[in-house]
């Protein structure tokens, strides 16, 4: 088959997700086209593949932790691109795929409907209206539009792929509601990881050891400082601090014996697999790649990040780890990371879906799901 990948490049999950798939479908003899834009393109090159360039859909921005709401709106609609529906229909024109694949990349299911050609949509929300929840009228009406809105091209997409845990392990299940119609196209995939944890090499990082992945956006710098301040609580508990492409971690110095602050790094995996507790924001996609190797998180969803509340309040409720905000202070920190590793409940609950992610095989089960339902055979 011939495929095309489009990815929403508002953090970098959607790539993670989207370079798992593309790499099990080129292993298989497929070939494959990424469509990408901004430091999501940038990864997806970096990685050694070529990338289209596509035109941005949304653009989040946010200070001090929270997201600006009204700043994303205005910063999309600034950067929005009128020429961005044609461009997509030219590039899925010119590569002829047998099939689109979309991760919450909305333009591209329209011209692969407008096409005539299979599409597939990934996405792990799509109540993306509670964005607008208590928010004034006229914030309130545009939620209400864009339900709609939504709710009409979940019914185009030809499956929607959920790359998370079946029920009722799903850790995004609190950001999904369909329609009865919707709903029978949901397929449930396991998570979407780039790399098997039997196939990654552990690094020797000291014991206990705790990976923060917290900067990836120059907003979460204050809790990235209240980590290195937890760190110098306890010398026993050993860190490794990865900043993110957009905060620059030669700024951080002076650093405690036991931290190392690291540049962003395009293979995080052995640090997952060399570690005992990750500390990560709320997206959907870094939950997945500490689940699937087994790991408990302590969770710092941006505030006003509905989607990343959510996906920390499951994982408070499923005892995989912890629900911490912007305030926690270290000290409440450093006890929560001391539960995580002392409570053998947090360790027994994330190894048992690291067994489940390596059961499900979530890139696999997609590329078996196209290769029977689109019935192209690889040449």
């Amino acid at each position: 088959m011939k495929i095309i990948i489009f990815m929403c490049g508002e953090g970098l999950g959607h790539t993670s997700r989207c370079l798992a798939l593309g790499k099990e479908l080129m292993s298989a003899g497929h070939e494959v086209h990424f469509g990408a834009y901004g430091y999501s393109k940038e990864l997806v090159e970096k990685v050694g593949y070529a990338a289209h360039e596509i035109p941005s859909e949304i653009k989040l921005v946010g200070k001090a932790g929270t997201l600006d709401f009204k700043g994303s709106i205005e910063a999309t609609l600034k950067s929005a691109q009128i020429l961005g529906g044609p461009k997509i229909l030219k590039i899925t024109r010119d590569i002829e795929p047998d099939v689109v694949v979309s991760d919450s990349y909305y333009l591209g299911i329209l011209a692969a409907k407008a096409l005539k050609i299979p599409v597939y949509l990934i996405l792990n929300q799509s109540n993306m209206e509670e964005f607008f929840r208590n928010r004034g009228v006229p914030i309130r009406l545009l939620g209400e539009l864009t339900k709609k809105l939504y709710n009409q091209v979940f019914e185009l997409a030809d499956r929607i792929i959920i790359p998370d845990y079946p029920l009722p392990y799903t850790v995004c299940r609190k950001n999904l509601s369909f329609t009865p119609k919707v709903r029978e196209k949901l397929f449930y995939s396991g998570p979407l990881v780039r790399e098997k944890y039997e196939e990654v090499e552990e690094i020797p990082l000291k014991k206990p050891h705790v990976l923060s992945l917290i900067g990836g956006f120059g907003y979460r710098e204050p809790i990235f400082r209240n980590v290195l301040e937890t760190a110098k609580l306890d010398p026993d508990i050993h860190y490794t601090l990865i900043s993110g492409p957009n905060l620059d971690s030669s700024k951080f110095t002076d650093l405690p014996e036991n931290v190392q602050v690291l540049p962003f790094i395009k293979d995080a995996f052995p640090y997952f697999k060399s570690s005992d507790v990750v500390i990560a924001p709320g997206g959907h996609s870094t939950m997945m790649e500490a689940l699937s190797f087994g790991i408990p998180i302590l969770s710092f969803p941006d505030e006003g990040h509905n989607e990343q509340e959510s996906n920390a309040a499951v994982v408070e409720e499923e005892a995989y780890g912890r629900r911490l905000s912007y305030s926690t202070r270290p000290e409440a920190i450093r006890e929560c990371i001391r539960e995580v590793l002392e409570d053998k409940k947090y360790r027994n609950k994330t190894e048992r879906l690291r067994r489940l992610a390596k059961e499900l095989d979530g890139p696999k089960a997609i590329r078996e799901l196209l290769e029977k339902e689109v019935g192209t055979e690889t040449a």
